[in-house]
């Protein structure tokens, strides 16, 4: 596990992230940990994300998006619930050379992943939103012409921001769903272990 920082065009200051990579063996793939609004990617750490990657032969790289976390300083591209520019993850990603990358992204991240997703297929290995902002801000027919492989995943107690992203997403061309019982927003913290489960069995299937 190691921590580090990435400078991104126009945000004024680095964004801080922790990376957890495999002890022994080839690295099976790059995944990036975004998060939601009252979260950081000290989450990540705590409930055993980075490190179930790490066993799984992933590298995890969990950022603290900007004005959130240990990023505080940095300066967000857009306001909270505006579409950023699909270039920031983009940048995020060459910089630490995560291309191509399983994006996992939780509410307020809907922000940043929904446009990086639409305009940059070739970049994203996979998309695993769970319970996104901003899935409101794209068509029906934007949707399906996305061919990423997408695991949506949401509690069965979200009843607002996890039912009406699942109904915006469920459009994407190739997805699959997890619902995880008796979770509400957010889900992966009510049972971490069900949430790492679909997880890596998800990822197994690429």
């Amino acid at each position: 596990m190691t921590e580090g920082s990435v400078q991104v065009d126009g945000c004024k200051a680095p964004l801080f992230y922790r990376q957890s990579e495999p002890t022994a063996g080839e690295v099976k793939m790059s995944v990036l940990l975004l998060h939601g609004i009252r979260f950081s990617s000290e989450n990540w750490l705590n409930i055993g994300t980075l490190d179930t990657l790490a066993k799984a032969g992933c590298r995890a790289v969990a950022i603290d998006l900007p004005g959130l976390g240990r990023s505080k300083a940095a300066e967000a591209p857009a306001a909270t619930g505006e579409l950023a520019p699909a270039g920031f993850l983009k940048q995020v990603c060459e910089q630490l050379s995560l291309s191509p990358v399983v994006v996992i992204s939780p509410s307020l991240s809907g922000m940043y992943s929904l446009p990086f997703l639409l305009e940059h297929q070739a970049m994203i290995r996979a998309y695993i939103p769970v319970a996104p902002i901003c899935t409101d801000k794209f068509t029906a027919e934007q949707y399906q012409s996305v061919k990423v492989p997408s695991l949506i995943v949401y509690g069965d107690q979200d009843t607002q921001l996890g039912e009406l992203s699942l109904g915006n997403l469920s459009k994407l061309a190739n997805h699959s769903v997890v619902v995880m019982k008796g979770a509400g927003h957010p889900c992966y913290l009510d049972d971490p272990d069900t949430w790492h489960k679909a997880l890596v069995d998800f990822l197994n299937t690429l």
